[in-house]
């Protein structure tokens, strides 16, 4: 009895200092003013705390760091434009394998089932799969086939441009967080939404979509209710397209060569080694990735071929990396975010690198309030003025795709004529004067193909595309920011 009664004072001793500690209510205290987070007796600040990310549907945390970027092999196609630069690259999230043309069928059956009065959006976001085409080969039947058959339906989608694969992620993030609503009970279940009136996270952060409202979140300072705001860390960032730096970071997948900080290996590939068969004993010479193996040979010898490769293959084939992601060499080129310029690595930061920011801000009227969504359903966004009130450049504010100042070049540093809307064009573009082939709508695409030889396989190589067009041998994949830092992934 003696040591229970101990005990007893000893838990009760714990509890009170507890609560001294973190508030009334069990809530945390502000170091800086001592009033209560989460109190309604004193004000009803509401804090969340202890926020741990949740990983999306589909993705693979990808543990940042630092890493030399670019060439690692013989720049044989002498473009220059992938020279070696040591960078460092946030922890992000990346899909486990490239979008699937089941994942791609399900966009599509959203847009035709919401979008009743404006078909174009469904039209638009269509593949082409004419991209499968050729004059002296007989691929008619991938046309007909490829996309559409369920016997292709987890093989990668291809025949998407960049416009549309950034289409399909914005979409992703809607659907993605309008689930989490749903598990949380806070949304009903709403299959009849139509045309405006459908769930766009940033509406309804913004108080324009309502939906079928199961239970709002309790409202602690008034006591009522509340909708869910971004403070409540439950909904997920966007899903996007990798970075270029992202993107060759996740592929080399470092972590599996390194001894604490000591890089022990270079790879050329996504995996150790300067070769591309497996060597390991249980599967000793099986091809690691889909690609022209030589002239004519695409697929092995019957009966041998690793996969089922005789274009495309499934997207879980082969062997995943050391972040567990399927396919970073071969099956499909992939875009990414980024401008192509082939001496971004001489211009961009050391420090997250990307070349393509477009800044821009919501759309609001003479008060300041968010102007109504359109008639898809979204808000509408606008380029931050480079221009300040007294009529001064602001650089701070540029679009930063080309050199210095964006997409409209400084003509202080360059002698640059306008297009005729206040932008100056990177080169000039009469009939007589020099004309750059390279432009603001040309993208970054890598990681090789099942049409490519294996030089293309080291996730080093870079190639480039305009944003509209698609092939039968380029896909993609999304990625996602990891808010705050990564320690708690490594614990």
């Amino acid at each position: 009895m003696r040591i229970r009664g101990i005990f007893s004072i000893i838990v009760t001793a714990i509890l009170a200092s507890s609560c001294g500690l973190l508030g009334g209510g069990g809530s945390e205290a502000s170091s800086t003013t001592g009033w209560r987070y989460n109190d309604p007796e004193m004000g009803g600040f509401e804090v969340k705390a202890l926020y741990e990310q949740e990983t999306g549907p589909g993705l693979v945390f990808v543990d940042g760091g630092t890493f030399t970027m670019g060439r690692v092999q013989d720049d044989v196609m002498y473009n220059w434009n992938n020279i070696p630069r040591r960078v460092s690259v946030s922890s992000f999230y990346m899909d486990e394998t490239e979008v699937a043309n089941v994942d791609y069928r399900e966009y599509l059956h959203w847009l035709r089932r919401v979008y009743l009065d404006y078909p174009e959006v469904y039209r638009n976001a269509l593949p082409d799969t004419t991209v499968w085409r050729s004059p002296l080969g007989y691929n008619e039947p991938y046309v007909e086939t490829y996309f559409r058959h369920p016997a292709f339906n987890d093989y990668p989608v291809v025949g998407v441009s960049w416009l549309q694969a950034n289409d399909y992620c914005n979409w992703r993030t809607d659907r993605v967080n309008e689930m989490i609503l749903i598990r949380e009970g806070i949304l009903e279940w709403d299959p009849n939404q139509i045309n405006e009136n459908n769930f766009n996270t940033d509406a309804y952060l913004a108080g324009q979509y309502d939906g079928l409202v199961r239970q709002n979140l309790q409202d602690i300072a008034t006591g009522g209710e509340r909708r869910v705001q971004f403070e409540d860390g439950l909904l997920l960032p966007k899903y996007r397209l990798p970075t270029e730096a992202e993107w060759e970071f996740a592929a080399l997948g470092l972590i599996g060569n390194t001894y604490e900080e000591r890089i022990y290996g270079r790879r050329i590939y996504p995996w150790d080694g300067h070769h591309t068969r497996n060597d390991s004993r249980r599967d000793i010479g099986k091809m690691r990735a889909n690609f022209v193996r030589g002239r004519g040979d695409y697929m092995g010898v019957a009966g041998f071929q690793s996969e089922d490769s005789e274009i495309t293959a499934p997207v879980r084939s082969y062997w995943p990396n050391d972040y567990g992601l399927y396919n970073m060499a071969g099956n499909v080129n992939e875009w990414v975010q980024d401008v192509y310029r082939p001496m971004s690595f001489f211009d961009v930061d050391e420090f997250r690198p990307f070349r393509g920011n477009v800044f821009t801000k919501l759309v609001t009227d003479d008060e300041g309030n968010i102007a109504q969504k359109d008639e898809l359903g979204r808000l509408q966004r606008e380029h931050i003025s480079e221009e300040d009130a007294f009529g001064r450049r602001n650089y701070s504010q540029a679009d930063y795709i080309n050199y210095r100042d964006g997409d409209r070049m400084s003509s202080l540093a360059f002698d640059a004529e306008d297009d005729g809307t206040g932008r100056a064009l990177m080169y000039a573009q009469d009939e007589d004067d020099f004309t750059s082939l390279i432009n603001d709508e040309v993208r970054v695409y890598k990681g090789g193909s099942w049409r490519d030889r294996a030089f293309w396989l080291s996730p080093g190589e870079r190639r480039f595309l305009h944003q509209e067009e698609a092939r039968d041998d380029l896909g993609f994949r999304c990625a996602m920011n990891r808010v705050g830092g990564s320690a708690s992934r490594r614990r």
